[in-house]
């Protein structure tokens, strides 16, 4: 079964992929800049697990399947529409998810180790590459290790996880009203 491609989402998702980039690395900066170092690798950490949770929801909607979550909607429980209209668009859902989020997290987080890495060796007044190595390594190890994990549990856990980010939208939804 062929889809046709979605030229109006493909230009909303390289536009809200540009202007996330450039807000978190903005603010990521301006954080950076102004706190010391506990501050800047919780910011970093902040980025990495935002990453790993957005990619445990895009691979648990592409791996859900209606079925169940039809029956919970039919029985009222809350978040079981949101999880299945996450689950009927899991291909634009999965999108934004692993490649919007995740690929702007793992730019933005890059981009933060760098700057601290960079005021480190400021710090210390020199340029061993060793510091840019090690945070650049840590850096790329817990997103790696952390999706990993996040995968597995994601495509065992599907309705699960699903469910969760439908009860999630639904409390955000009713608290908004």
């Amino acid at each position: 079964m062929k889809t046709k491609l979605d030229f109006k989402w493909l230009i909303k998702i390289v536009l809200i992929s540009i202007t996330a980039t450039m807000v978190f690395t903005l603010a990521s900066t301006e954080v950076l800049g102004r706190t010391g170092y506990i501050i800047s690798f919780s910011v970093l950490v902040v980025f990495i697990v935002l990453g790993v949770v957005f990619d445990i929801i895009g691979v648990a909607v592409t791996a859900a399947v209606e079925a169940p979550f039809h029956s919970m909607a039919a029985h009222k429980q809350r978040g079981a529409t949101e999880a299945l209209r996450l689950v009927k668009n899991a291909d634009k859902v999965s999108s934004f998810c692993n490649d919007v989020v995740g690929d702007v997290t793992g730019i933005v987080s890059g981009t933060t180790a760098g700057l601290i890495a960079a005021r480190l060796m400021e710090s210390m007044a020199t340029e061993n590459l060793i510091i840019t190595l090690l945070i650049s390594g840590a850096v790329t190890g817990l997103t790696v290790v952390g999706k990993a994990v996040g995968k597995n549990s994601a495509i065992n856990n599907s309705t699960a996880v699903v469910l969760r980010v439908g009860k999630l939208i639904n409390f955000l939804h009713l608290k908004k009203n």
